[in-house]
């Protein structure tokens, strides 16, 4: 996946300034960066909910339209409050995949919950219905939105766990935001640094999955530090 020049503004506001990146297939990419710094307006850009100026595959930005291809875990779960948690996931995947429901409420641990109301269920517990139904959905491109910023330590380290292990049997190319360091250190191939609406730091992070959530790694210092400029 491929920006090139993408730019983002609100009247005087320009929140991204001709960003260009290459997404590499099949890789999991970081975006870190102050509050303000573009982050989640880039996922808006990619999922193509928000119009913009520039190229993404060669194709020009100009009015919102949704990637087909494209699975997006807000960092709001956005679970349906009247709907069970086996009907929050039909409710977005077309019927010749419900078979897979169940299956996927198995996987994110939520067996014996397929039942259960989001209000029945813990913080930690609905974003496990979140990642069950944005993995259900088909898709190529995983887009995720501060995935584990309301998670305690526990949770954060078996889901963590988790994606990596189903990204590993998938193959998809992942971008998700985070403003954790070592969330973007034990995840991504990959973190870029956005500040002012520019990519400022772009760190390749090579080491073999799955890694260990309690070993500080080294890329951890260099982000930090292009983030305190």
């Amino acid at each position: 996946m491929i920006l090139r020049n993408v730019t983002k503004r609100y009247g005087e506001k320009i929140v991204l300034n001709d960003v260009s990146v290459d997404f590499v297939e099949g890789k999991i990419t970081a975006v870190l960066g102050e509050s303000g710094a573009g982050k989640s307006t880039l996922l808006s850009i990619i999922a193509g909910l928000t119009p913009f100026t520039g190229t993404i595959d060669g194709v020009e930005g100009g009015e919102a339209k949704r990637r087909q291809n494209c699975a997006y875990l807000f960092q709001n779960v956005c679970l349906l409050p009247n709907l069970t948690v086996a009907g929050n996931l039909k409710f977005t995947l077309p019927k010749p995949l419900w078979d897979g429901i169940i299956p996927a409420i198995e996987r994110v641990g939520l067996k014996g919950k397929e039942n259960s109301y989001p209000a029945q269920l813990s913080g930690g517990e609905r974003q496990r219905v979140a990642i069950a139904r944005a993995l259900s959905c088909p898709h190529d491109i995983l887009l995720m939105d501060e995935p584990f910023s309301s998670l305690d330590i526990s949770l954060k380290k078996t889901l963590i766990s988790l994606v990596t292990e189903l990204w590993q049997e998938r193959g998809d190319t992942v971008v998700f935001v985070t403003h954790d360091v070592h969330e973007a250190a034990l995840l991504a191939c990959r973190a870029i640094v956005l500040s002012g609406g520019t990519i400022v730091a772009d760190v390749p992070i090579d080491r073999p999955f799955p890694r260990d959530f309690l070993s500080h790694i080294p890329e951890e210092e260099i982000l930090m530090r292009a983030l305190v400029k």
